[in-house]
């Protein structure tokens, strides 16, 4: 008989759990409340863009003269450096080898002119003997005209390992410019951003997708906001501009022109959103500002925006 109780049970605790989770699953979730509150326009009129934050200088990315080794490195990220700072140094033991056989080639050059400046003076003085008899009874035509010959001769000589020392030192000091080079300096004072180069690490000359250093003027900020096409009529220079700190708000700064780049160019900077075109064109607008007071990085995006008016010229 017990037997007969037990499907019957578990029957209808099996449509009671069914209920509980039909009715439990169709309730709606509630909705997670924002990190963070969005940034809003204090303007009434406005053009909403993103901006990515650049140093004053732009961003400049330090590369190679010439194709070589890396031996030493001389600045690290974060370091500030001046005006003609070493950053790295290049393999110059090739070019080091080539000055000394330069300077020998000086040495040689210099030596020669000494010899032929002796030999034009030896001329000279034979030459002035020649002069200073008085009855030209004495002296034979053919030796005046011998020793005169000479003379030219030496001269001659004279001029020649003159400029071969002077092409001697224009090839020594070529190796010292190439020995230069090989020292990468600083561009202008600022601070390291990124390193993307180590000791051992081959570098090569010309452009490359990651810079070997990144390095910017951080006194003062830029952001770099793309307006799109359909907007830029009614953008104003004479607007106003604000930006906002992603993730928090409050932090917000006022912005001040600093150029327009009048060249209208293919949007790069992607926002992520899942409506945004990717096939629009911008205008790039530079604004700057000082972030000295807030936690503002290079290559961090904000959030801009820039008043506008009914009539853009004004």
């Amino acid at each position: 008989m017990k037997v007969n109780y037990i499907l019957p049970i578990l029957s209808s605790l099996g449509l009671v759990f069914a209920v509980y989770s039909t009715i439990s699953g169709n309730q709606t979730l509630p909705i997670a409340a924002a990190i963070a509150q969005p940034a809003s326009a204090p303007y009434a009129s406005f053009i909403a863009g993103s901006g990515i934050v650049e140093a004053s200088s732009q961003n400049i990315a330090i590369g190679a003269p010439v194709s070589r080794l890396v031996t030493q490195l001389a600045v690290q990220v974060g370091d500030k450096v001046k005006l003609g700072q070493a950053l790295f140094y290049l393999d110059n033991r090739e070019v080091l080898a080539e000055k000394l056989m330069r300077e020998a080639d000086v040495a040689k050059a210099k030596a020669e002119l000494g010899v032929a400046r002796a030999s034009q003076q030896e001329a000279q003085t034979l030459f002035d003997l020649l002069n200073a008899v008085s009855d030209a009874r004495a002296i034979n035509t053919e030796d005046k005209v011998k020793r005169q010959h000479t003379l030219l001769v030496a001269s001659a000589r004279t001029t020649s390992a003159q400029s071969s020392v002077q092409q001697a030192e224009a090839a020594l000091a070529n190796v010292h410019v190439l020995l230069e080079r090989l020292i990468i300096r600083a561009p202008i004072a600022g601070e390291i951003l990124q390193v993307n180069v180590r000791p051992g690490e081959f570098a090569a000359a010309g452009s490359a997708p990651t810079p070997l250093i990144l390095l910017g003027n951080l006194d003062a900020f830029h952001v770099r906001v793309d307006i799109d096409e359909n907007d830029v009529w009614r953008f104003s220079k004479k607007g106003k501009a604000i930006a906002y700190l992603r993730g928090n708000r409050t932090f917000k700064t006022d912005l001040s022109l600093a150029y327009i780049e009048p060249f209208v160019v293919p949007k790069k900077s992607l926002t992520g959103d899942s409506t945004e075109r990717v096939d629009t064109r911008v205008l790039q607008v530079l604004y700057q500002f000082s972030g000295q007071q807030y936690p503002v990085y290079v290559g961090q995006q904000m959030d801009v925006f820039i008043e506008t008016f009914e009539d853009p010229n004004n």
